[in-house]
């Protein structure tokens, strides 16, 4: 049984960690600013792989890290994510995202 589900959306950005804004990388910035807007909690997450719409390979390297895709995962009311897509506005930040309807909880108290 799980605990106090809400329905929320997952709002997921895309980046690469050559990416900067505000002397910060895009990921750090986004983690951030969902910080400051009082989002409930962000994750930065460093991929290995993948590519974007031009098909472009991005991966990282031992030595070369700059390229390394980033994602930045929130789970947040519509309230909070129409607030953050007003500062990306404000910013002039432009980064792809994927907007999901979700449903999250918490487990415990699970007896046999």
């Amino acid at each position: 049984m799980t605990e106090s589900i809400r329905i929320l959306n997952q709002l997921t950005f895309f980046t690469q960690q050559d990416r900067k804004h505000s002397c910060l990388s895009m990921g750090e910035w986004l983690v951030q600013e969902a910080r400051k807007l009082g989002v409930g909690g962000a994750t930065l997450i460093a991929a290995s792989e993948g590519f974007g719409h031009h098909h472009r390979l991005h991966s990282a390297h031992f030595f070369e890290l700059t390229d390394q895709p980033i994602e930045v995962t929130m789970a947040l009311s519509e309230a909070d994510a129409e607030r953050l897509f007003q500062r990306l506005y404000e910013e002039k930040v432009n980064v792809f995202y994927v907007k999901t309807p979700i449903e999250f909880g918490m487990t415990g108290g699970l007896s046999p």
